[in-house]
């Protein structure tokens, strides 16, 4: 290995255990090798003897009904603790209500109490993770982001989609298929969008990348923050933002709830509106075939959960070295490509 990357068997060691200080261009080059070699140290013959019990904590958003987004990243949680369950890991799930930052303060205390070996996090209020991420750092508690990530937050990794990029993507779909004096509505499911991360940087990207083009923007945005969806009041909160600003020819949903605008433009039987949002879940993917959405915006959410827990146990248990960063892919997902994604296939959703 050393010989290989062409260093110290002192630097390989510094990097495989995070130790010390190395060039990080080193330590790129070192972690490439490790990972081309597929290096594990033999500790898992040890760890099956000791039967020792590894607990990890999961804190992810909770699962509304079967088909909701998280029910994704929970499979791949759930998958990868039964691998690793022969090794002695357990993991208790967390989880808490998208509409009340306290329920995920009172979840984040109780996971501080059971003293987890390692904690998967998705930090979906900023103001709240910032202040559980303080204390797993105090308590030396290494944590794993997935869905959206906080900055300099000392995170053992993160796994997950550029939310700013997915936002900066939306934003060039709409240019590339609008007219350059379009008007385009950004609609956010939820309660506090200034303090709910992925959808804000979503939204930032978007706005970037209009305020960044070259020749001078024309067209209009406006964003509308709707704090419930359990009732169908919010369509009043839209017919009254579009008799506001005039005819709409755009509309970006910054979450998986794109399928509710779908639902609304149908009734309203508003056409010609381009709409685009998030993720492969059943509701959307129905609005694809139909042809009411026209662009999905998708990542990996099983992989995340899984790659998560595995990143877990490679730091904790075999003490392998792990990218800080870990960015999946951002697809999209249209009406004439979404049969390819196994998951969304015919069969298993009953349309043509």
């Amino acid at each position: 290995m050393a010989e290989k990357a062409n260093v110290s068997i002192g630097t390989v060691d510094r990097v495989i255990h995070n130790r010390g200080e190395v060039n990080p261009e080193t330590r790129d080059k070192i972690l490439k090798i490790l990972e081309e070699l597929d290096y594990r140290p033999n500790i898992l013959a040890s760890t099956l003897a000791s039967k020792k019990t590894h607990r990890f904590a999961v804190l992810i958003p909770d699962v509304p009904y079967p088909d909701a987004y998280w029910s994704k990243p929970l499979l791949g949680i759930s998958e990868a603790a039964a691998e690793l369950q022969q090794y002695g890991v357990t993991i208790d799930v967390h989880q808490f209500s998208q509409n009340d930052p306290s329920s995920f303060d009172k979840k984040a205390k109780v996971i501080l109490n059971n003293k987890p070996e390692g904690v998967v996090l998705a930090p979906f209020f900023f103001r709240e993770s910032n202040e559980f991420v303080a204390k797993l750092n105090e308590h030396k508690i290494p944590f794993v982001f997935i869905d959206s990530n906080i900055q300099d937050s000392k995170k053992l990794c993160f796994i997950g989609q550029n939310s700013f990029q997915s936002g900066m993507l939306a934003a060039k779909l709409f240019d590339l298929s609008l007219p350059k004096d379009a008007t385009i509505l950004i609609i956010h499911f939820g309660k506090g969008l200034e303090n709910q991360n992925h959808p804000k940087q979503r939204e930032k990207g978007f706005y970037n990348y209009f305020n960044s083009k070259t020749e001078e923007s024309q067209e209009k945005l406006h964003t509308i923050e709707i704090s419930s969806s359990d009732d169908q009041n919010y369509y009043s909160i839209i017919d009254a933002e579009i008799k506001k600003i005039g005819q709409v020819d755009g509309i970006f949903v910054t979450n998986s709830q794109v399928y509710r605008i779908a639902e609304y433009l149908i009734l309203r039987n508003i056409q010609h509106v381009r709409l685009i949002g998030h993720d492969l879940i059943r509701q959307n993917a129905e609005s694809l075939k139909n042809g009411t959405v026209d662009f999905l915006i998708c990542q990996r959410p099983e992989e995340q959960g899984h790659q998560a827990v595995q990143t877990l146990f490679d730091h904790i248990i075999l003490k392998k070295p792990v990218r800080t960063d870990n960015y999946t892919s951002i697809d999209i997902v249209t009406k004439e490509n979404l049969d390819y994604y196994k998951e969304f296939n015919q069969s298993n959703y009953g349309t043509n």
